[in-house]
């Protein structure tokens, strides 16, 4: 059966400077590629960790067209700019045998508020 969480569709440009969904600046120096994901059928407000992960082992293949984007961040951390903000991601490959093996993958996510409110709680 089809699934619309698949495929999982990313748009990547060098890096430019934007403004991310909080209103904060994004600049040039901060990252090395734009990425843009798409996700059940609309565009991501900001990154899926599949879709990071995927883009960074990309990245540190060389001649990728990733790694050419990036103008070449082979083998190392990546950081790109998304929708609210930016996002490191590392990626170790091996080439063997004329094929390319993801030896491991590194990913840091900043903890954000989700909820606030207050509780009323009837005294007994």
């Amino acid at each position: 059966a089809l699934s619309g969480h698949i495929p999982k569709i990313a748009f990547c440009a060098p890096a430019t400077q934007y403004t991310a969904s909080s209103g904060k600046k994004v600049t040039t120096n901060c990252h090395q590629l734009l990425v843009r994901a798409v996700s059940m059928g609309k565009l991501h407000h900001a990154m899926m960790g599949t879709a990071a992960v995927a883009i960074a082992c990309a990245a540190a293949i060389p001649n990728t067209i990733i790694a050419q984007i990036a103008n070449g961040y082979a083998n190392q951390s990546i950081t790109f700019g998304h929708p609210s903000g930016i996002l490191t991601v590392g990626a170790e490959v091996q080439s063997h045998d004329d094929e390319w093996l993801i030896k491991s993958v590194t990913m840091s996510r900043s903890a954000r508020t989700l909820m606030q409110g207050n509780l009323f709680i009837p005294a007994i």
